[in-house]
């Protein structure tokens, strides 16, 4: 490991790492191409089908082959070099990108077969992620000393949300102002670039191995087995999955935009917009946790900052103007990204190095899969409730689980 001498003190300590460097920024760009890929989805699908539901369904068509394969992904993350998995499972994200840019090449092609093939491809984005799920977090251990993970899970969320921060924003501006193709075809050459840089990052041997005589069910099962017998993990992981489950707003937002907002000619360009409050909001809590960690009195902040988080949806359900809704989903991004560093911290301290891929595939199972479930849950609460009750409802629940 390329490592230079670095303080845990030092804000930047794991960027000064080479590999890990280049790492966060495949990361980043890959981030940054499908962050704008899912935003021009959910306005194209919404544009052909004026369907909260039909929004909804895009998150299950990614759960469903996610959910399957995570745990299966998590083994595969503990007896496979890492690298090649993150190669080869970042070309088949790369694939299922053109497509989406090919089948939106004619207009006149999605209006004759429907939104199938658009689900379709998804579907397969599920799959990579799958896959890419559980050794995103194993490899990085791998990139960094032990006394710098919690600063390298810092500076990744951060890159991730100043992708989330950009890549609606850009979804929107492309999307409304010169085409859905050209808009896919960015978010493409993105995915291509974090693939190039994903050749670059030398290949690291697996860890020594404490259970290899085992049967393969058993150690597939050894994630859940793990976390399930850790009360503290166990603990963040469930606080977390309801509120990914029932917070799940930003789903809605080309409907807020159009239906509540009143956005008009402008609702792309809102929904833009209000995607990237989140992400914005959380990349200020994140540089101030660069240097303020929150994991002292860990579990008094994880309360607080989901309660928090609850507090913004209910906010933005009732909210009726641009701004408001604005800067409460800012709000929103802030205490999330709270409650996602003190999680991932846990898992990464408390994990042994020949599990990490299981327990990330459990984690991912957890939370990676609740974001496109409770997407679903979105869609289906704002079709059986309408669309600001099933927000404040969503806000509400968050609440009663804390």
């Amino acid at each position: 490991m390329n490592q230079p001498s670095s303080s845990p003190r030092d804000p930047f300590a794991a960027l000064r790492i080479r590999d890990f460097s280049i790492f966060a920024s495949a990361r980043f760009f890959l981030s940054l191409g499908v962050q704008i890929q899912s935003v021009v989805v959910g306005i194209q699908i919404y544009k052909l089908t004026h369907s909260a539901f039909q929004i909804g369904l895009i998150g299950l068509s990614e759960a469903i082959p996610f959910i399957a394969l995570s745990l299966f992904a998590g083994h595969v993350a503990d007896t496979v070099r890492r690298k090649k998995i993150l190669v080869w499972a970042t070309l088949f994200l790369l694939v299922a990108s053109w497509m989406l840019f090919v089948v939106s090449v004619n207009p006149e092609y999605l209006i004759r077969t429907g939104t199938w093939p658009i689900f379709g491809i998804i579907f397969c984005t599920g799959i990579a992620r799958g896959f890419l799920g559980p050794v995103f977090p194993a490899y990085m251990t791998q990139l960094v000393p032990r006394h710098l993970y919690s600063n390298a899970t810092t500076w990744q969320s951060n890159l991730w949300h100043v992708a989330a921060v950009l890549g609606p924003a850009l979804g929107g501006i492309l999307i409304g102002w010169i085409s859905t193709r050209f808009a896919y075809g960015t978010s493409s050459v993105l995915v291509t670039l974090g693939f190039v840089l994903m050749l670059i990052i030398a290949d690291h041997p697996l860890p020594p191995q404490q259970d290899r005589q085992e049967g393969i069910f058993t150690r597939i099962t050894a994630g859940f087995r793990f976390v399930f017998g850790n009360q503290i993990m166990l603990s963040a992981l469930a606080l977390d999955l309801f509120a990914v489950l029932f917070g799940g707003a930003v789903a809605m937002i080309p409907v807020f935009a159009d239906k509540v907002l009143l956005a008009g000619d402008n609702a792309d360009f809102v929904t833009g917009l209000l995607r990237a409050a989140p992400a914005s909001g959380a990349i200020i809590m994140g540089l101030i946790m660069t240097k303020f960690p929150p994991t002292r009195k860990a579990g008094r902040n994880l309360i607080i900052s989901v309660t928090g988080f609850g507090l913004c949806m209910i906010a933005f359900a009732l909210s009726r103007e641009i701004w408001l809704s604005f800067g409460v989903l800012f709000l929103s991004g802030a205490f999330d990204n709270v409650s996602v560093i003190i999680r991932h911290t846990i898992l990464q301290l408390l994990t042994p190095d020949d599990m990490r891929g299981r327990v990330a595939a459990v984690n991912g199972v957890f939370i990676g899969s609740s974001n496109e479930i409770g997407e679903f849950e979105s869609g289906v609460a704002a079709r059986t409730m309408g669309n600001v009750p099933s927000v404040i409802f969503g806000g509400c629940m968050t609440i009663l689980v804390v």
